[in-house]
């Protein structure tokens, strides 16, 4: 069985019980669900250095606003419709940036993706919806 090597990134502001996890869904297509910023890893590209090109392509935010916390989990993901395994590396910022709390961003990338619209917004982590794919298999490991 093929595995994929994949960083998904959750993106938080706010202050313990009033912690927000940035999400966004493709705009025009909600059915494809909600997710966080992330990707698969290069052939040869060191981890660390996909995290920052997925988060940068993905929700256009300067690293300046993205305080690196740290990496947060990794596990196998096997979705039941596919003959493949996937290696999710998760890391955790905390956005330090101008509250804004919604914005749209064109996807810039080498990808499939590239060109795709997203409607980035902010959810409460106490009461966030299910995520796509179980990109949120690790919110109860992010540190308060």
């Amino acid at each position: 069985m093929e595995t994929r090597r994949k960083v998904f990134a959750y993106i938080t502001r706010g202050e313990e019980n009033n912690r927000e996890l940035l999400v966004f869904e493709y705009k025009g297509e909600p059915e494809v669900g909600l997710q966080v910023p992330g990707g698969t890893i290069g052939e040869g590209e060191l981890l660390i250095d996909a995290l920052y090109r997925e988060v940068k392509e993905e929700t256009g935010l300067p690293r300046d606003v993205l305080e690196f916390v740290g990496k947060i989990h990794k596990y196998n993901y096997y979705p039941a419709h596919k003959d493949k395994a996937y290696e999710r590396n998760i890391f955790h910022f905390e956005y330090t940036g101008e509250k804004v709390d919604e914005f749209e961003h064109t996807i810039k990338s080498e990808g499939r993706d590239n060109g795709l619209v997203v409607q980035y917004r902010w959810e409460p982590i106490e009461d966030l919806p299910k995520l796509a794919a179980d990109q949120d298999e690790a919110i109860e490991l992010l540190e308060y």
